[in-house]
């Protein structure tokens, strides 16, 4: 026998319903985009460049005419760029577009030579008396760069006929002397530094508070 239906004690009760907010469906969280590993190794080189001349994101856009959020994916490696648009990103970095495909992590390579574990490299003839002693070496990359300490002892003379292809640093360490450049000479002291093209006819002039030493930067492109 079926039981009898006992009467609601709240007879005005409605039902409850919850808010669409609540019952709406909603889709599914979009999944991160796949990073293609050429996109991803670009971007990281346009994002180091960029980073290399302290430029903002936005900075780098409004130079290269393209917008802020189109970069920043093509930094983050979830964009393959035109090539007009890496031509664009190009210029604005000053860079020649060939610097955004270097393969940078397999051609890098690092070189530490601890005080007076340089190499000593043998000069002959005028310039014997100029100790040189090479402070490192690189085999990647396109530019080649020699660094060196140079020691002058105490029979050395002035020369100033050294002539060579690249741009050269000088920056004098200790003793006095005057340097030639061409046909200009000029007075070092210890704190004083040169950058000139090694092309033209350059040397020690004339030597005078000893001892004398200095650093000499060599850079010129690989052939």
């Amino acid at each position: 026998m079926a039981q009898p239906r006992l009467a609601s004690p709240l007879p005005t009760a409605q039902p409850l319903r919850l808010p669409a907010s609540v019952t709406r469906l909603r889709p599914l969280r979009d999944t991160p985009p796949v990073r293609s590993l050429p996109a991803s190794l670009l971007g990281s080189q346009v994002r180091a460049l960029r980073m290399a001349t302290r430029m903002s994101g936005g900075d780098l856009a409004s130079r290269c005419g393209v917008s802020r959020s189109l970069l920043s994916r093509i930094e983050r490696g979830l964009v393959s760029p035109s090539v007009e648009t890496l031509d664009r990103i190009a210029t604005g970095l000053q860079v020649p577009i060939s610097r955004f495909f270097g393969d940078q992590p397999s051609r890098s390579d690092f070189c530490h030579v601890r005080a007076g574990r340089g190499i000593l490299v043998e000069r002959l003839g005028a310039v014997n008396d100029y100790r040189y002693e090479l402070l490192g070496h690189l085999l990647s990359g396109n530019l080649f760069v020699e660094p060196y300490l140079v020691t002058l002892l105490p029979e050395a003379e002035p020369y100033v006929t050294f002539q060579h292809p690249g741009l050269k640093f000088l920056y004098l360490l200790s003793g006095e002397v005057s340097y030639r450049y061409g046909t200009k000479v000029v007075a070092l002291v210890a704190g004083d530094s040169l950058l000139f093209d090694a092309t033209t006819l350059h040397g020690i002039e004339g030597i005078g508070l000893m001892p004398v030493t200095y650093l000499s930067v060599v850079f010129t492109l690989r052939g």
